[in-house]
């Protein structure tokens, strides 16, 4: 019979063991950073312990906001899942994740993502993989140079500069689906103690107004393997686009490669020479609602689709998703409502977060054993949730 497992929040005289758990799991540095044994706010940390007392396990929610066309939707982005190695396979991370799932419906999020090392306890417990982080190397002697644009001002930025910076990337992310809102407590406190974030910080301006920037960090060495990593590259315009991609194609001689994370479809991403990227990192990131009352409502949508659909929802862990629901969507908002009818289609909750991140249709969410649906029924419609196109991600947690 398995052992039984206790799950509660992390004491401040916890978390060094539940750092020392999460080093033997991902191999990480000797040494714990300074937030990793004191208390942050903006997380919830979970332990699991067995009989004995012992830490046997430990999650982190991560008190996040994400974009969804034009409105930023309460998230309980997770991270630091880690599970002793005498205790996995015994239920720990499913209590775990149980756990966290059930306070962050208490604290009204509404929505969840994770990068996982390994998706099947995840899938156990709802969250679906709904897409790909892509890191790339691109040899910077490949970008084009171009002249500089006489109405432009190109500078080096520095702490003073962070809110106009974040105001920028707040620009670009806002109406995309998935992206941080990089706002709130737990990003006030790392503001707080790391002002600049990167080695170095390039603006452009249109008459004092940032209209581009990258934070990027040096790395070490000028030869041939040296990397440039470019954490951020954002632009409002193609003219600043171009300012960018020229002063980051300036650093070839020293720097030969440059390492970023690409938006698709960006006003930098259309002046990059995309076919000379390289994969460098692909991480996958799964999703699933926490709460799907309000998941539909607390997002945008698009504002010329209008339509209704009815289908039933199974959700094993969050037993207050499941029931029978009604979506009605118009004028860029949505909401579910619970129906006593009974739907020709089921939906599961994996289902539920491949459509609502825009990943799959519900005829593929069908083919995949996601979407039951009576005889004769058509499943097209269930892809009224995934309205607006496909999420993305930019920051890994």
């Amino acid at each position: 019979m398995p052992p039984t497992v206790h799950v509660r929040e992390l004491t401040a005289e916890e978390l060094t063991d539940a750092w020392t758990l999460g080093r033997f799991a991902f191999g990480s540095d000797p040494q714990p950073s300074p937030h990793a044994t004191v208390a942050v706010p903006g997380m919830t940390r979970y332990g699991a312990f067995d009989d004995t007392g012992r830490l046997v396990g430990k999650a982190v929610d991560l008190h996040h906001h994400q974009w969804w066309s034009g409105r930023p939707v309460s998230a309980a982005d997770v991270g630091g899942v880690a599970v002793a190695p005498e205790a996995r396979g015994r239920g720990v991370a499913g209590a775990l994740l149980s756990t966290l799932l059930r306070g962050a419906h208490d604290r009204s999020a509404a929505i969840s993502a994770l990068f996982p090392t390994v998706t099947a306890p995840y899938r156990a417990c709802g969250w679906e993989a709904t897409g790909v982080m892509r890191t790339v190397d691109m040899p910077a002697v490949a970008l084009p140079r171009h002249r500089p644009a006489p109405h432009l001002t190109v500078r080096a930025g520095g702490p003073d500069d962070m809110p106009a910076v974040t105001a920028l990337y707040e620009r670009v992310a806002r109406d995309r689906r998935g992206l941080l809102t990089r706002r709130g407590e737990l990003f006030d406190h790392f503001a707080a103690t790391d002002p600049l974030p990167f080695d170095g910080l390039t603006l452009v301006e249109h008459d004092g107004d940032l209209v581009g920037y990258a934070g990027w960090n040096r790395g070490r060495g000028y030869g041939a393997d040296a990397v440039l990593t470019v954490e951020d590259v954002f632009a409002t315009s193609a003219d600043a686009a171009r300012e960018l991609v020229g002063v980051l194609a300036s650093w070839h001689s020293v720097t030969p490669t440059l390492r970023l994370c690409l938006l698709d479809g960006d006003a930098v991403a259309a002046h990059l020479p995309l076919e000379a990227a390289r994969d460098h990192e692909r991480e996958l990131w799964m999703h699933r609602p926490v709460d799907v009352t309000r998941a539909v409502r607390e997002r945008g949508w698009p504002a010329h689709v209008r339509g209704h659909v009815d289908f039933a929802l199974d959700d094993g862990l969050a037993e207050w998703n499941t029931g029978t629901w009604r979506l009605e969507v118009a004028d860029g908002a949505a909401q579910l409502t619970r129906v006593s009818t009974e739907p020709a289609l089921r939906l599961s909750v994996r289902g539920f977060a491949l459509l609502y991140t825009g990943a799959a249709t519900a005829r593929s969410v069908a083919d995949a054993g996601l979407l039951s649906c009576a005889t004769g029924t058509d499943p097209h419609a269930l892809d009224l949730l995934a309205a607006g196109g496909p999420a993305h991600l930019l920051d890994y947690f």
